[in-house]
């Protein structure tokens, strides 16, 4: 199920979530869930979503999951570093990212986010860090 409130946070902050068609499934300090539909023009020539796809499901899912952890006072958050292992590709229906925070602090909140396919299969995993601003 589509969550509206979430959807409209990723779209509000980042206007290329939108554009990607990124909708929020859930959203809380806790957990972030969101997911991307498959679409031919966001696939390299053998029709597998572009690693560079990946990365911004991946990085805007890991953005909300470190804005929802800001300590107080601050306003938002920059990614600082990011590193991603593909372990397969995706050829047809959704991913399927879910961020975690591993760590929130005064300077940097660091975030790991999975990406799954449809049969749930891990798909890539990226650990970020976050600069709180």
């Amino acid at each position: 199920m589509i969550d509206e409130t979430g959807t409209e946070l990723f779209h509000r902050s980042m206007p290329f979530a939108a554009r990607l068609g990124i909708e929020a499934l859930e959203h809380g300090p806790a957990l972030v869930r969101s997911r991307l539909a498959w679409d031919e023009s966001l696939c390299t020539l053998g029709g597998v979503l572009h690693g560079g796809v990946l990365m911004s499901l991946a990085d805007a899912t890991a953005a909300v999951c470190a804005f929802l952890n800001l300590p107080e006072g601050a306003h938002g958050t920059t990614t600082v570093e990011s590193k991603s292992n593909f372990l397969r590709g995706i050829r047809s229906g959704y991913a399927i990212a879910t961020s975690t925070p591993l760590h929130s602090g005064r300077r940097f909140v660091v975030v790991e986010t999975e990406i799954h396919d449809d049969a749930e299969t891990l798909v890539a995993k990226v650990t970020q860090t976050q600069a709180v601003l």
